[in-house]
């Protein structure tokens, strides 16, 4: 089975799928930034294309490699780009999927995990737990959010992730100086309440419809991503936090997906976020699994 990834050929991600793959399939690494598509119209007699009702011919590639000349593609990275790139990104992998080529994760899945707005409404509005949290464009609004939300609050990137440019803010002074900064750089203000925790979350893999955990754990920074020093925990998921995983997910639109759920004091879980990037170096070394053959097999189904 031949598999696009996109990915950088050096990345650990894409050396582990390699080392799973075996000589079962055949792995290749695309470029995002190499992306492009070419649309071409046939002549055609009358006033009417021969093709109306349906999609005109295209071309989807990524280097010397056409998009639909695999039986998947497989997104391993979400390189940072100006907003027409990634909307262009997005547009070429979903024709793709549109012509029969299966993408992981779907683009519009990954359009909403990307943005942290989109996704907390999703959430809620379906009824999973989620942080009070409020979004504006204004320093005079997000003061408002600040003193409303308890003034301790997590200021967040909407676009971002592995726990890059998160803030907590506490302090009154400081949070009107970030909120002006981030008004005069016309960015979206995206603040949420801090939730008192005992110091570790839950990180969930989801594979379709198998879900595996771990606890990440750290007692001296509020955060819990590994790369901050966390320790890890295999964890047997319970049915309630295995359903509130494949909620979350299948509300993002995420076959595959990584589910943050942290545990308030008060014992409320809250989903934190849904990565359609997510990473399994921590759980695989944490759990003992082969998660990267599972991965591929998955692509098969």
């Amino acid at each position: 089975m031949r598999i696009a990834v996109l990915t950088s050929p050096e990345s650990w991600y894409f050396r582990d799928l390699a080392r799973a793959a075996g000589s079962d399939f055949q792995l290749t690494p695309l470029a995002f930034s190499e992306i492009r598509s070419t649309i071409s119209m046939p002549p055609f007699a009358g006033s009417i294309p021969p093709f109306a009702g349906s999609s005109p011919p295209f071309t989807a590639a990524s280097g010397n490699a056409e998009l639909i000349d695999f039986a998947a593609v497989l997104v391993r990275s979400m390189p940072p780009g100006s907003l027409e790139q990634v909307v262009f990104r997005m547009d070429v992998l979903a024709r793709a999927e549109a012509a029969g080529v299966r993408v992981i994760n779907p683009p519009k899945a990954m359009e909403c995990a990307i943005d942290k707005y989109l996704t907390t409404a999703r959430l809620a509005a379906h009824g999973l737990p989620t942080p009070a949290t409020v979004c504006c464009q204004t320093a005079d609004d997000a003061m408002q959010a600040f003193c409303d939300l308890g003034q301790d609050v997590v200021l967040k990137p909407v676009f971002g992730g592995e726990g890059r440019g998160i803030t907590r803010i506490s302090d009154e002074s400081l949070a009107l100086r970030a909120f002006r900064m981030l008004e005069q750089m016309n960015a979206v203000i995206y603040v949420q309440a801090f939730v008192e925790h005992e110091g570790f979350d839950e990180r969930l893999f989801v594979l379709g419809d198998v879900v595996l955990g771990m606890k990440r754990i750290n007692r001296d920074d509020w955060r819990t991503n590994v790369s901050r020093g966390s320790t890890t925990e295999a964890i047997a998921v319970p049915p309630q936090l295995e359903e509130l995983a494949l909620q979350a997910a299948r509300t993002v639109g995420t076959p595959i997906a990584g589910v943050d759920v942290l545990t308030g004091r008060d014992g409320q879980r809250y989903v934190i976020e849904v990565n359609a990037v997510p990473g399994w170096k921590a759980l695989a070394s944490t759990t003992g699994k082969d998660i990267a053959r599972m991965v591929l097999e998955f692509l098969t189904q």
